[in-house]
């Protein structure tokens, strides 16, 4: 059986075996087979993998990041009085999938928090007001929702988390 209690995350690499990824949504494995790559050339997107170290090229799991702007109009008033009268920044977990094989061994979590632990980082050196998550589905939302995620909007399954409050 394979531990996945001291994973590896790294940025996606050229010999990352991405065919071999399959997490049961179809628009989620295709993403990391097709498009992954190319996303991070064109520096849209950065794709973090989570491996093992008994299998360093197959992919536990993954998530992306890159950057978005949240409008006022999108956040909760008591957020929004408090903040400046133009668009904030913030990071957007565009994805976040876990292979099969791997899937109930706790990886999303990994995943979340090194996502979150990323993120807080960059915002020492750049400003980050919130992290913004597309959750896929109701269950996906639930997950994050018990990380303190809150809807965004009118965007049912767009959620935010502010970085003060983690």
């Amino acid at each position: 059986m394979t531990d996945y209690s001291n994973l590896l995350i790294r940025p996606l690499g050229s010999d990352h075996d991405r065919p071999g990824f399959h997490c049961g949504v179809a628009s989620l494995d295709d993403y990391i087979q097709k498009q992954a790559r190319q996303d991070v050339k064109r520096r849209v997107s950065r794709v973090f993998v989570a491996t093992t170290a008994e299998q360093p090229k197959s992919i536990a799991g993954y998530y992306t990041l890159s950057t978005l702007s949240i409008e006022l109009s999108q956040l909760p008033g008591d957020l929004a009085s408090k903040l400046p009268r133009h668009p904030v920044p913030a990071a957007l977990l565009g994805r976040l999938a876990v292979n099969h094989a791997a899937q109930r061994h706790g990886v999303g979590k990994i995943l979340l928090v090194d996502a979150i632990k990323r993120t807080l980082a960059v915002s020492d050196e750049i400003a980050i007001y919130a992290m913004v998550v597309d959750a896929i589905d109701e269950r996906a939302q639930r997950f994050y929702e018990s990380f303190g995620f809150s809807p965004l909007g009118s965007e049912s399954r767009r959620l935010f988390l502010p970085l003060k409050s983690i």
